[in-house]
This record gives structure tokens, sequence and C-alpha cells, in this order.
């Protein structure tokens, strides 16, 4: 679904109205009860699209999982589909990858229909299921042979687990691996087809940070390889660290996507500066008679609500200038976390 402000052609009141693309709602103005139509517009496809989903539904009995969602991954990058658990994350996915039939919409990978050319279209796509296993007794090179003989187009196993990091494992049974390298060895199994697009989800689910972080790099290198990858997650810092675009998903429906900056921009708090233990008097005063909006946080830190780093500089030169003695100063940045909890009012790891 798609959401669009217009404006009341007779009282100037703005109205959000919600709708898929090609769609046309009608709508009634609440401050003056003017009726008119919006209309939204289809999604074009272009050659640079990898992924496109229009009017993507999934219902079971009376619980609808994914709710007529429409979005569209470009080629080469990393598109991080990111919500709590239960939000639709892995029915969507599973449903790009045929493991399940939509109740409706349709969708296409390299401009083509699933419904028709899957079976083609299969070989172009790697994907790591977010309940992975492989076989606990053979080794990792052994484990990536096996695999890619599931394909007719087979990519170059000693490169796939050089590009890894997985040569000082690749004698090793899968069995005896730690939790990272088994995620490492599922993104490498991913690979075994050279897939134009990677499906990865949840790929870092009960590592630990280090772990996890390593997980991401080679997620990184996929983009680096040209590899479309569809990531889905419920880590904040994840989609923050590695997505070029980000759709958020709550309770079945798209409720904001675009691009970190894009996002934090329209949803988020503005960058906060803190003047920590500042114990010169009037400080405060002076940053506001200069119209820099600061204030004295509970903690008794200085606050002032940034816009650009310049008004960064300034302010250091206010402090130099006026001769303040302080402890430090840091800048906190809206995040994600605050993104969601505009959209939905509550924190996205109590939801999951």
């Amino acid at each position: 679904m798609v959401e669009k402000k217009v404006k009341c052609p007779q009282c100037g009141n703005i109205i959000t109205s919600v709708g898929s693309p090609g769609e046309v709602t009608l709508v009634s103005c609440p401050e003056c009860g003017k009726k008119g139509k919006v209309t939204f517009k289809k999604v074009v496809v272009s050659d640079d699209v990898a992924i496109e989903a229009i009017n993507l539904k999934k219902v079971y009995d009376d619980l609808v999982a994914v709710n007529s969602i429409s979005f569209s991954v470009k080629k080469g990058e990393v598109f991080a589909f990111l919500g709590p658990n239960g939000a639709g994350k892995t029915t969507t996915v599973e449903m790009i990858e045929s493991i399940r039939q939509p109740t409706a919409g349709s969708i296409k990978l390299l401009g083509e229909d699933i419904s028709s050319s899957f079976d083609k279209l299969k070989e172009k796509i790697g994907i790591l299921p977010q309940e992975y296993h492989s076989f606990e007794r053979i080794t990792v090179r052994e484990t990536l042979e096996f695999f890619s003989k599931l394909y007719k187009k087979r990519a170059n196993i000693d490169g796939i687990i050089g590009s890894m990091d997985l040569k000082d494992q690749e004698n090793k049974l899968y069995m005896n691996l730690s939790g990272g390298l088994k995620q490492r060895v599922g993104v490498a199994i991913a690979l075994v087809n050279d897939p134009e697009i990677v499906f990865l989800d949840e790929p870092t689910t009960g590592l630990d940070p280090k772990a996890r972080r390593e997980v991401w790099d080679v997620i990184a290198s996929l983009r680096n390889k040209g590899k479309t990858v569809f990531l889905t997650t419920h880590y904040m810092e994840e989609a923050e660290y590695l997505a070029d675009h980000i759709a958020i998903i709550h309770k079945g429906n798209i409720i904001a996507e675009g691009s970190l900056a894009e996002l934090i921009n329209k949803y988020g708090k503005e960058n906060i500066l803190h003047i920590k233990n500042c114990t010169t008097k009037d400080v405060v005063d002076i940053l506001n008679e200069r119209e820099y909006n600061a204030s004295v946080g509970q903690n008794g830190d200085i606050q002032i609500k940034i816009d650009n780093k310049d008004r960064v500089l300034e302010v250091l030169s206010i402090l130099r200038h006026e001769c303040a003695e302080y402890d430090s100063i840091d800048i906190r940045r809206s995040n994600l976390e605050e993104v969601f909890l505009h959209l939905t009012g509550s924190k996205l790891m109590e939801e999951s």
C-alpha cells in the first residue's frame, strides 16, 4: 500500500489517502466535506529492477499475514525488509521464492512473472532460509559441492570458499563449526549457482555480536560483487549498516520505505548535540540568544538541536569564545528505532 497526501482544493486541508499502485480512490475532506479522487501511479518496471511485487496478499483463514503490499528492488542493491517477528517478512519472501502461493497479487523477478517462469528463474536466485540447517557429518567443501549439483549453472567452489573466508574451514565437518561460521556456510550455499539475486531470511538471528559482524561483512561483499540482496531482519543496526533501501513492514503492511537518510529525515527526530557537565554559567542563555534552541536535560547535559554539521562548528566556536568549561561533547543522531517508534508507537524489539 502507498500513502499519498493531497491538498483539498476548497479549504486547503491536507488529506492523507492510502491505496495501491494504479488504483483510484474516493476521498472526502473531513473539514469541508469536499469529495474527490486520488490516483496512485502504477509501479513502472525498468531494466534495473530485480524484484517487483504488486498488491501482494496472503490470507490464512481470518488472519491477513500480508496485506496487499507493493514494492520494487533495484539490481545490485541490498534491500532490507525490516519488521518485528510476525510482521509478514518470511511469508513475503517465501511467496517471492514460490514456496508459498499468494492469495492475490503478482511477483516478477528480473522482469518475468514467477507464476509462469519460475523453473527458469530458480537458476538465477540463491536462498538462505530462516531455519537453515546442513548435513552434520560432511565437510564445508563437500557441502558446497553437494548443493552445487542441484543446479545447471555452477559457480567455482574454490572462488566461493575464498570469498567467504572459509579456506581454513573447508575440511572441517559442519557439525564442528561455530554459529557464525555455519551462517557463513549458509550464505556460501546460496551462491553455488552464481545467482543474480540472493535471499537471506534473518541470517544473523541467534548469533553473538562478533559473529553477526562477520556475517555482515560477507553480505556487504555480495553487493560489491554486483549481487542483488533481499535481506529480512528485525535488527535495526543490521538494516542501518547494510541496506541501500529499507522497507518497514508492520502487521502485514509496509508503513514506510526509502533509504536510511530518507526515513530519518521524514520520520526521525533532530540530531541532538550534548554538552556534558558544563560548569560555565549562562551558556544556555547565550546559545538561545543566538537562536540555537538549547536546553538543560534531566541529567544536567546541555542539549542543542542540530540540523547540519556547520551548526556544530558554530557551537564549538561560541564555547571557545566564552571560555566555557565542560567534560565532553557528543552528537546523538536519530535512528531507525526512533522512526519505528514514531510510526507505530512502540519499539521494534518490544514488538518482536
